[in-house]
């Protein structure tokens, strides 16, 4: 028997690249723990894999070159490659490329990755071999986790295709997700970050159903799973929050202590024009007042969004507009993209192209700005005392965050370690020190 059918003989091994956004995290955990269902192991190098799996990004230019070079590194190091996610939509441009992988398949689905890797891997049949923890196979740290509430997106924002990467909004009734976050919890996660496509339209498509949870009917509806999520007693952290005006309704959760008082609002732009262009809300003044409404009821809300310039026809003055509302608004964290055409999105036919110098220099300023804000923001916590998330331990500090820390986008709680030992997954007081543009820095309390 040759050493690849020895191989083949023992536990099927599959590598896996996950590519993205959190949401093509959770698809690649989703396929993971159908593979460990199955008796399939998860390799952690190219070379002890039997095939390897690459989960895509083509949202943007970086992120398909990204997955291209990914693909590529892949057959070198390996040879046996099934791709999926966003970019496998364009399965015409990987086969032109790499002609040599073994099948390609859209985002989100699950059973084709894994009829591919049952064509090319068939799994072993020891039942001893199919053993999975409850919560399923999980990429990110032990002591949180991202839950996908919906698949796809209904709105058509002229600079994005995720409609036709993704589908149309599909939404999963309300008792599963909270039968997931459940065992979660009873697995020891502290943190679970909600998100989809467009999180606050949750359940339109199931036109609000109700599901028996716990005894208990409970609406498909985005205020009825943020109540009911409350009440598991760990962070609920909301991602991807849509501005519908129902999305105040939850703010009083959050100054109840039930979700944690952080929301994510891709707001993309202020002016009423580039707004309009983009297909988005065109009121920024009715979204500033919501603001101020926002913090009157829950004060210590943290605010989180992102912003694109350069979009096609944005004028000086599109963009002073942009800085005012920022300068008004005090947002707590900001991201900014400099607008790049995407391959199928309807902004790629709109005239005036903004030249690339100055969206550069658009960028840079935002960010200079929104730096500055952030910092004083961040300064005006010095000498408070809070509750905070330990995300690990290192000889000279702790590492941790605050319910206004996302992990990977936000910024980090840094504490000098004391002589109590702490573990990875703790919730520790601390007292706030002092702050950087980014970061807070603490000692225990």
């Amino acid at each position: 028997m040759s050493s690849q059918k020895k191989k083949l003989a023992a536990v099927p091994r599959v590598g896996f690249v996950s590519l993205g956004c959190p949401k093509a995290l959770v698809d690649s955990e989703r396929i993971i723990t159908q593979l460990r269902s199955e008796g399939y192991a998860i390799s952690g190098s190219y070379a002890d894999a039997d095939v390897v799996v690459v989960n895509t990004c083509g949202f943007i230019d970086a992120a398909i070159e990204e997955s291209m070079d990914a693909i590529g590194e892949a057959l070198r190091e390996n040879g046996r490659v099934i791709v999926t996610g966003c970019l496998g939509t364009r399965a015409e441009t990987i086969q032109k490329k790499f002609p040599q992988v073994l099948g390609i398949t859209g985002p989100h689905a699950y059973e084709e990755v894994n009829r591919l890797i049952h064509q090319h891997l068939p799994p072993n049949q020891d039942v001893f071999t199919r053993l999975i923890p409850p919560q399923g196979i999980k990429l990110t740290p032990p002591h949180y986790s991202y839950v996908k509430i919906s698949e796809g997106c209904n709105h058509k924002c002229s600079f994005c295709i995720i409609p036709a990467l993704r589908g149309a909004l599909v939404s999963r009734p309300v008792n599963e997700i909270l039968a997931e976050v459940e065992k979660l919890h009873a697995a020891g996660v502290k943190e679970v970050l909600i998100i989809s496509q467009d999180t606050s339209a949750y359940g339109v498509d199931l036109k609000y159903a109700p599901y028996l949870w716990r005894g208990q009917s409970t609406a498909s509806r985005f205020y009825d799973l943020a109540q009911a999520l409350g009440e598991f007693g760990i962070w609920i952290r909301l991602h991807y929050v849509y501005p519908y005006p129902h999305v105040d309704d939850i703010i009083p959760l959050m100054a109840e202590g039930k979700i944690l008082p952080y929301l994510d609002v891709p707001l993309q732009h202020a002016s009423p024009r580039i707004l309009k262009a983009m297909r988005r809300p065109a009121d920024s003044v009715n979204m500033l007042q919501r603001i101020r409404q926002w913090r009157q009821i829950c004060p210590e809300i943290t605010l989180r969004s992102t912003f694109i310039v350069g979009f096609p026809g944005e004028t000086a003055q599109d963009f002073e507009q942009l800085l005012e509302f920022l300068q008004i608004a005090q947002l707590d964290r900001v991201g900014c993209f400099s607008y790049s055409p995407v391959a199928g999105a309807r902004a790629n036919d709109l005239a005036d192209a903004v030249p690339e110098d100055i969206k550069a220099e658009r960028q840079a300023r935002l960010m200079s700005l929104q730096t500055q804000i952030s910092a004083d923001k961040l300064q005006q916590k010095v000498g408070q005392t809070m509750t905070v998330l330990v995300d690990s331990v290192e000889p000279e500090r702790i590492v941790a965050r605050s319910y206004a820390d996302a992990p990977e986008i936000d910024g980090l709680v840094l504490v000098q370690p004391g002589q109590k030992k702490v573990q990875p997954g703790e919730l520790i007081n601390v007292k706030i020190n002092a702050a950087d543009e980014h970061d807070l820095h603490a000692t225990r309390c």
